[in-house]
């Protein structure tokens, strides 16, 4: 009896097993969560989770029921037309008609057509490891930013997908399911966001050694906050107006920032790496990797090879003074 005794206590379950599974669901609120969608599409992908949760668990609730009435409940040899009732009954019949409901529900939610013609477009483009979004305009030059994405709530966006190098994967889960970047390849994803606030997005199919800093945020607006920001990026660089900053953007130059970044309204043009003309303004530094301020633009500029290994921004070994000009400069770029 006592070994009887030791051997249940062993086996019964442990309030703290349940904390990592609390603490994973956890995770799947807040700015990053999938389970508070805000979009038609989301809201789709987060119906079909339950409901394929509920589904499988009927199933599962079947068969654990079944092996416990066979080995437990009644321990003994069955008749044969028993055997085959709970056979197909619980092994098929069950099943069937559940998986198949599950499917029909399924394709009912594919079926769904898109939102109508989209009043905002954009692309995506996956680099190493960073995003690049541009901003098309009827009539008018296009708006480049990094690594952030505003759109207007109520209205569908057409969001054009592409990538240089590797294949990337775009998922923002409060607000779409996953959608790859295939070099060579451009898919389209339509989002229609159904309320206001900021929600993180993250590359979703690994990429190289960076995959995991390769972040980006995307802040729902409402229509006319949206446009005056759209307005307010397609606007020339702010020109530093006191020394400290003017030496900053001598030091850009003389380093050759501008041969990898533009800075709209100066000879910046280069192309390869982020748009940095109103980066002060951005919700994140480096891909998601560090918050806005001068503090994490230095330690960027300083140990970008470090924090990002093997990115294609090099690390700049400058001077203390220079390094803080540099950072002043570009943080008053907003």
């Amino acid at each position: 009896m006592h070994r009887y005794r030791r051997h249940r206590s062993l086996t019964r379950p442990s309030p703290r097993a349940a904390l990592p599974c609390l603490l994973l669901l956890g995770g799947c609120n807040g700015i990053s969560g999938s389970f508070t969608p805000a979009s038609e599409a989301a809201s789709n992908v987060s119906q079909l989770f339950w409901i394929m949760t509920f589904g499988g668990g009927l199933i599962w609730l079947a068969v654990i029921g079944l092996a416990l009435y066979a080995s437990h409940l009644r321990p003994r040899q069955h008749e044969l037309g028993m055997v085959r009732l709970f056979l197909l009954g619980g092994g098929v019949t069950l099943p069937v008609i559940v998986l198949g409901a599950l499917l029909a529900f399924g394709l009912s939610l594919l079926a769904k057509p898109p939102p109508a013609a989209a009043g905002v477009r954009l692309e995506v483009i996956g680099e190493r490891w960073w995003w690049r979004v541009v901003y098309h305009r009827n009539g008018e030059a296009p708006v480049a930013v990094a690594n952030e994405i505003r759109l207007p709530v109520g209205e569908p966006a057409e969001l054009s997908l592409r990538t240089r190098d590797v294949i990337h994967s775009f998922w923002v889960p409060a607000l779409a399911g996953k959608l790859d970047l295939i070099p060579g390849r451009i898919n389209r994803m339509v989002v229609q966001p159904t309320r206001t606030g900021l929600f993180r997005g993250q590359c979703a199919e690994y990429c190289g050694t960076g995959h995991a800093n390769m972040a980006l945020y995307v802040e729902v607006m409402e229509r006319g906050a949206f446009d005056g920001w759209l307005e307010r990026q397609a606007l020339p660089a702010r020109t530093p107006e006191d020394a400290r900053r003017q030496h900053g953007k001598s030091v850009f130059f003389a380093q050759g920032c501008d041969l990898c970044h533009a800075i709209r309204g100066t000879a910046a043009r280069g192309a390869a790496g982020p748009d940095l003309t109103h980066v002060g303004s951005r919700h994140s530094l480096a891909a998601g990797l560090l918050p806005p301020g001068e503090a994490s633009l230095r330690r960027w500029i300083r140990r970008a090879d470090a924090l990002k290994p093997r990115a294609l921004m090099p690390s700049y070994p400058l001077a203390d003074d220079e390094l803080d000009a540099l950072a002043a400069y570009l943080d008053h770029l907003r």
